[in-house]
């Protein structure tokens, strides 16, 4: 079996099937090398042809606030006083570098999600 480029819905569906029988492979063999490359070109023929929206981070924020039952002032270590963690929950003030750091390794929010170009975008001016 020859590996080749995916450029189409038929090559992805050949990939897939090929990485199915390949799945029990061990590590540096022939086939799992071949198991790897076949990994890499699916995973790039997917962030081409299907992205995944990454949620809004406020959005996120919130839905882990109501997961988890947090409230504001759980958020102070991360996000700073009351009236800043009000104004990051109510789009008022932007997220910092520091804020996203803090959040990521306090909540476990993806930082993708906290600073996305999306999530940029959507920011008030």
């Amino acid at each position: 079996m020859d590996i080749k480029p995916i450029r189409s819905d038929a090559d992805y569906q050949t990939a897939l099937r090929d990485i199915e029988t390949l799945m029990a492979a061990e590590p540096d063999t022939l086939d799992g090398d071949r198991l790897d490359v076949l990994v890499t070109l699916v995973e790039a023929y997917e962030r081409k042809n299907f992205p995944m929206d990454l949620p809004d981070p406020i959005e996120a924020i919130k839905f882990v606030m109501e997961q988890r039952g947090l409230a504001v002032k759980d958020l102070e270590p991360m996000i700073g006083r009351r009236n800043r963690v009000y104004e990051v929950l109510n789009r008022k003030r932007g997220l910092t570098l520091s804020m996203v750091r803090k959040l990521h390794s306090g909540l476990g929010i993806p930082a993708e999600s906290l600073i996305s170009k999306e999530a940029e975008d959507r920011r008030p001016a």
